[in-house]
């Protein structure tokens, strides 16, 4: 699963008994070289899924780890790109993949700032540090979109996040995520992350601090419920180019939430 060039074990152990802060801070110089780093097959997936719901002109990733769902919304926006996650490692890591600079905020205005357009007509992109249930960003974006992060958050937290994320979309502006297909019950999958949600369990009522990473609590109809209740209309598109599961439906599929 790891390439040598990714994290020891001992650096994946001291990794797990750290915050979920200091511990993506310690992961992020080779957190590209592990399996946590969404899958370009993903990324472009959801590309070619959300295009024809555009154009866009300014985008959001929340919890942009080290900026590959940067990269999906470079490829989609065409004005400017803020990547906002509460890691400074990661964020580190992102600015040195890009050659960007990390403000402290962006501008209120983001469509017409100065030197709004990248090099060459690209959108220009920005990093901040923040925690995405506490936003510091005004209702200027067209797209959102998340990669990889709602199992660092409970589902008592999740309200709160996409009210946030509503927040910072202008009305018609789009906050689209993919949630995987869940793996069939009994299966190796399933145990698999069953194993895993267990084992952190048990890590946090006898470590502290806490590290929040579950996989099998975000489940599709109550992520549905919460973005209707923070003000979103959803809807599901498959992602069928990523494969179909035995009864045909899809492996994998992209959650549309849109405001009023």
């Amino acid at each position: 699963m790891f390439t040598p060039e990714g994290p020891t074990l001992r650096e994946l152990a001291v990794q797990a008994l750290s915050s979920v802060e200091r511990g993506y801070d310690l992961l992020a110089p080779k957190f590209d070289r592990t399996p946590f780093r969404t899958p370009d097959t993903l990324l472009d997936a959801v590309v070619h899924a959300a295009a024809p719901l555009g154009p866009f002109g300014t985008g959001l990733d929340i919890c942009c780890g080290t900026g590959a769902g940067v990269g999906v919304l470079r490829r989609l926006c065409d004005e400017r790109v803020v990547g906002v996650d509460f890691s400074a490692g990661m964020l580190a890591a992102a600015r040195d993949a890009t050659g960007s600079a990390v403000p402290d905020q962006v501008p209120d205005d983001a469509s017409d700032a100065p030197g709004a357009q990248g090099a060459q007509g690209a959108p220009a992109v920005h990093w901040v540090r923040a925690d995405a249930r506490a936003l510091p960003l005004a209702p200027v974006f067209d797209l959102a979109v998340s990669f990889g992060a709602f199992g660092h958050f409970l589902p008592a937290e999740r309200p709160a996040l996409f009210a946030q994320a509503r927040a910072a979309l202008r009305p018609g502006g789009l906050f689209v995520f993919p949630v995987p297909a869940p793996p069939r019950v009994g299966s190796k999958l399933y145990w698999a992350l069953w194993g895993f949600d267990t084992a952190m369990r048990l890590r946090n009522l006898v470590w502290r601090p806490p590290f929040v990473m579950y996989y099998r609590t975000f489940r599709l109809p109550d992520v549905l419920d919460e973005l209707a209740g923070a003000g979103f209309t959803t809807s599901v598109l498959p992602l069928s180019g990523l494969g179909l599961r035995p009864d045909g439906s899809p492996r994998c599929a992209l959650v549309v939430a849109r405001t009023a």
